[in-house]
């Protein structure tokens, strides 16, 4: 069965005596862990969530979160783990469209309950873990030892399993409703092109409300140990790998090289780490051999993918990597691979026809990890599948041998005086200064050509810059209808809970501009 339950009974039963949970208050194996997930399910069943029931979640990477999600898998209901760093209009919006009744709030996030946004959510809270205060909130352990083992849930493959949030990339949050069917598939697909061992030990870095999280799966599956980081910091990641021995972790780039530049990375023994994934955009070639130098012999694997496919649909592998290193030809590491075994991917135009190899497109999949649809969206649910196709909203091409080349978003495409401009692109150019810390290029409206470019840009630490600065730079580079015009220099780039640039929150700020 393509199940999450079955696939933790599974692991139970062949690798039980093996580390499950390798934390600073013990260590648990996948008997003790499973044991717990079996007891949190009653806990939850005696606060009113049954088969099909949604409940919510609020808290930082921990193994009690990742016991609560696996409640939920074991008695048949679905959780819902909400991003932390939202506003509180926006949680509420979340806990109402799933219809959560119970929302189990880490303690630290305690001053949630009293904004009065809250007021028109009717539900019961769970406090779990310390406040911010200091002070231990037990109910929950107590109520854990109060209970009795809930039996395992003879989950069908097409229930809903999971329920997460869209980061609002692209708009308000939507909820994608994952299927067992879905995540079990996926970590099948990447663990034929990983090869997870039962002697790892994952870090979990990638927050547990973003799908990123999913690609501990397969390790899971595994028997490998889990180590949870509760919120991200460089430093914290090398501790976490000296100190639990980790083997394998996925990070955004940016936590990457944050990490690579502590000060005192070298004196870590890091000796341990075989297997580091990255994902959310590319890296830089520079970046990519700092990687190598930083981490010894380890494998670099990209992912690219949606928390609509579960969430994993293409990789670029280490022997890229190694290839267009030793070669020089550093544009593969621009690619995100190809696609992994069971997804079919493909390029269309406007009308839905199939694009020649090379050719810029729409990228739309299909797969047995891609979701059913939204939930409570009909029409956005319509408007994503078609003949069978889910449509990514990724603009992007394929090269002759099957590699994916991802060239923006199709929203943050810009037609200046009818002619198309891939931002991503532009952004490329304008990274090539050395004064350039970060930058987004959006289009705003403008009388003469429909949209104009406008580039957000944050400078490197100690540096100034200026628009003629920056437009004399791009015009040896690109043609000058790409160049932008117009700018604005920010101390930061707002940002999604995996590092992802908010282009719609810059619209919202700057959009109006002429």
């Amino acid at each position: 069965m393509l199940t999450l339950t079955s696939a933790l009974a599974r692991t139970v039963r062949l690798y039980g005596d093996r580390a499950a949970v390798l934390d600073h208050e013990g260590r648990l194996t996948w008997s003790e862990f499973a044991q717990r997930v079996a007891r949190a399910g009653s806990a939850l069943r005696s606060l009113g969530v049954g088969r099909g029931k949604r409940y919510g979640i609020i808290a930082r990477n921990s193994f009690r979160q990742a016991e609560l999600i696996h409640a939920g898998y074991w008695i048949g209901a679905v959780p819902v783990p909400v991003n932390y760093r939202l506003a509180p209009p926006e949680i509420v919006y979340a806990l109402e469209n799933a219809e959560c009744k119970l929302l189990i709030l880490e303690g630290l996030f305690g001053e949630l309950l009293a904004s009065s946004d809250l007021d028109s959510w009717s539900g019961e809270v769970l406090l779990v873990g310390s406040a911010k205060n200091g002070a231990d909130l037990s109910r929950y352990d107590t109520l854990l030892d109060q209970v009795e083992p809930a039996a395992m849930c003879d989950c069908a493959e097409q229930e809903d399993a999971l329920l997460i949030y869209t980061g609002g990339t692209t708009g308000r949050a939507k909820g994608v409703r994952l299927s067992h069917r879905n995540i079990v598939s996926n970590a099948l697909q990447l663990g034929f092109e990983l090869g997870p061992r039962g002697d790892d030990v994952y870090l979990h870095v990638a927050p547990m409300f973003h799908s990123a999280d999913l690609l501990a799966t397969p390790y899971a599956m595994a028997g490998a140990a889990q180590v949870f980081l509760p919120k991200f910091s460089g430093r914290g990641v090398l501790e976490a790998i000296q100190h639990y021995g980790v083997t394998v972790s996925m990070m955004t780039p940016t936590m990457l090289i944050l990490t690579m530049r502590e000060p005192d990375i070298e004196t870590y023994d890091l000796s341990s780490l075989r297997q580091l994934i990255y994902g959310s955009s590319p890296m830089a070639a520079e970046w990519i051999e700092k990687m190598l130098q930083s981490f010894q012999g380890v494998e670099l694997i990209q992912g690219y993918g949606l928390t609509e496919t579960s969430p994993i649909l293409t990789l670029l592998h280490m022997a890229d990597h190694k290839r267009a290193i030793e070669t020089g030809e550093h544009e593969l590491l621009r690619s995100a691979g190809r696609p992994v075994p069971g997804v079919e991917l493909r390029i269309v135009d406007e009308a839905g026809e199939e694009v020649l190899a090379g050719g810029a497109g729409e990228v739309v999949v299909r797969g047995p990890n891609v979701t059913k649809g939204y939930l409570k969206r009909p029409e956005a649910t319509e408007a994503a599948f078609r003949a069978g196709w889910f449509h990514t909203g990724d603009i992007g091409r394929l090269d002759d041998q099957g590699y994916l080349y991802l060239l923006d978003r199709k929203k943050d495409l810009i037609i200046t005086g009818g002619e198309m401009v891939f931002s991503s692109e532009v952004e490329a150019v304008l990274y090539q200064n050395p004064k350039v810390h970060e930058c987004a290029v959006i289009g705003v409206p403008d009388e003469t050509y429909g949209e104009a470019l406008f580039a957000a840009v944050v400078p490197a630490p100690g540096q100034t810059l200026n628009d003629e600065e920056l437009i004399a730079h791009c015009r040896d580079k690109i043609g000058g209808y790409k160049i932008p015009r117009r700018y604005v220099f920010l101390e930061e780039l707002p940002k999604s809970a995996m590092d992802k640039i908010l282009k719609t929150e810059l619209r919202r700020r700057y959009g109006g501009r002429k």
